[in-house]
């Protein structure tokens, strides 16, 4: 695999590689005959790309990485490492950018799964969008946070009782039906509490979309979802009709997750308004006259490292409403509201993940070849997606500028797993040393969500930063919150 950092064109032109001639640069870094990185090359590794890195990411003339006007190296002295830092300016435009491209706020629901605090909620409502939850403890901190109960929309595909029960009474605004059981649990629930409750059902649309098998949503052969093909969500939707306590409004599918090909949305699209006019066609006008939403979901890609491109959100917004305009019309049915709901396009850029460098060795992989590997304290309890995906990351030494020549390197973390890579493949200055401090970018999305505590290495603590003044938004965690669990006196 070509290492990420080394992967671009511009990086290519200023050293003179090609994809065909990399293999043989990476040998030679391998068996120990450090490359000397040009001028160019040093600046560029020292650059943070603007794509991938927080939008006030900025390196001062000392090489101090600061983002929202506030140096790292200042947080690290008040918070320690690791330490997730957020750029509320980055989460908010991104928030702002997403309702502009579909339309308006109440078009846009925000995946809280990816990442939420009762702050990132309150940033939320007040950018005037809507909240997913997947969970009933995704609920329970929405609605901590005086999120507008209105203006969420409840997921999963097991959701439990108390899951549904909340739901109704709260007055979530809808309920995403996922199995067939759901449909009369959640009816039941609703006529005990003399209420009405607005549901979408969950399509699977049958589409492959181009991304991980763990964040491929929308094929068949998986948990979420009616068939679209075997006719179990056009029954799933006459059912919902027919049930006295729900009011069936629209319809649900996601392709997947970390998606850059935009065709799949279109024809997911397009097959669904085509269910859309069926379920119509089939059910009372008064009925018909409420099915009037399209969510398309999320799962629009991002780029972690510097050759990739995010998805360009306004171009596949503009694509997919244009497409859904067209299909309407030819259908010649009422054109529905089209609903999106990114997680990941806004809080994934929005933050980095800091650490220190502790131990730095060689290691000999096989006769003459030796890979630098450099261990921080912090790996897969707070980041798992390398391990669970094989993702990528960008990483940049963040306390000062570096300029040693090219080493063949690894970036470890700190567990008991030899598979607690961050960063499997880079060449990175031979002068990035123990005491370091080492910025990953784009961790904003499922790095904390997704994050535990194995090895008993205690879950980071969370600093909001803008206009150069930092916040917690959520504290390190310590033994004692772990010992108040363990009942044994």
């Amino acid at each position: 695999m070509t290492p990420a950092r080394f992967n671009s064109p511009e990086l290519r032109a200023n050293t003179g590689l090609t994809s065909g001639t990399f293999d043989s640069v990476e040998k030679r870094a391998f068996q120990g005959a450090h490359q000397s990185i040009t001028p160019a090359v040093a600046t560029q590794f020292n650059e943070l790309p603007a794509h991938v890195w927080p939008a006030t990411a900025t390196r001062d003339e000392d090489g101090v990485v600061a983002i929202g006007g506030v140096k790292l190296t200042d947080l690290v002295a008040e918070y320690a490492t690791p330490l997730f830092v957020v750029d509320e300016e980055d989460f908010r435009s991104r928030c702002q950018a997403m309702a502009a491209a579909f339309g308006g706020a109440h078009h846009v629901h925000y995946a809280s799964k990816a990442m939420l605090t009762k702050r990132i909620a309150r940033w939320v409502n007040e950018e005037g969008l809507s909240l997913d939850v997947a969970s009933l403890g995704e609920l329970q901190i929405a609605l901590a946070a005086n999120f507008p109960a209105e203006r969420i929309t409840a997921h999963g595909n097991n959701k439990s009782e108390a899951f549904l029960t909340l739901c109704v009474t709260a007055g979530v605004g809808h309920v995403v039906l996922d199995a067939p059981q759901e449909i009369g649990q959640l009816n039941a629930i609703a006529r005990a509490h003399n209420s009405q409750q607005e549901v979408l059902v969950r399509v699977k649309p049958g589409i492959e979309a181009h991304t991980h098998e763990f964040i491929a949503t929308s094929h068949e052969d998986q948990k979420f979802g009616f068939s679209l093909a075997s006719g179990a969500a056009k029954a799933a939707c006459l059912e919902a009709v027919a049930a006295s306590n729900l009011e069936l409004v629209g319809l649900h599918c996601h392709v997947g997750s970390q998606v850059f090909d935009a065709q799949g949305f279109s024809l997911a699209a397009q097959r669904l308004l085509h269910l859309m006019r069926d379920v119509r066609q089939e059910i009372r006008p008064a009925d018909a006259d409420r099915l009037t939403l399209l969510d398309l979901g999320g799962g629009y890609g991002i780029a972690y490292v510097a050759d990739q491109q995010p998805l360009d959100v306004s171009q596949v917004a503009h694509t997919l409403l244009n497409e859904v305009a067209r299909q309407s019309a030819e259908l010649e049915m009422e054109q529905p509201t089209v609903l999106v709901e990114p997680g990941r396009a806004i809080a994934g850029p929005a933050a980095v993940t800091v650490y220190t460098v502790g131990n730095v060795k060689d290691v000999h992989t096989a006769a003459d070849r030796t890979r630098r590997y450099l261990a921080i304290d912090g790996g897969m309890s707070d980041n798992i997606r390398p391990a669970l995906y094989a993702a990528d990351y960008e990483a940049r030494v963040a306390n000062r500028n570096t300029s040693g020549s090219a080493v063949s390197s690894r970036l470890v973390g700190s567990h008991c797993e030899s598979g607690d890579i961050l960063i499997s493949e880079a060449l990175w200055p031979d002068d990035i040393a123990t005491g370091d401090l080492l910025a990953v970018a784009a961790t904003g999305a499922y790095c904390y969500a997704m994050s535990s505590r194995y090895n008993m290495m205690l879950r980071p603590a969370i600093v909001s930063v803008r206009d150069g003044k930092a916040s917690l938004m959520m504290r390190r965690e310590t033994l004692d919150d772990v010992l108040a669990l363990d009942c044994d006196k």
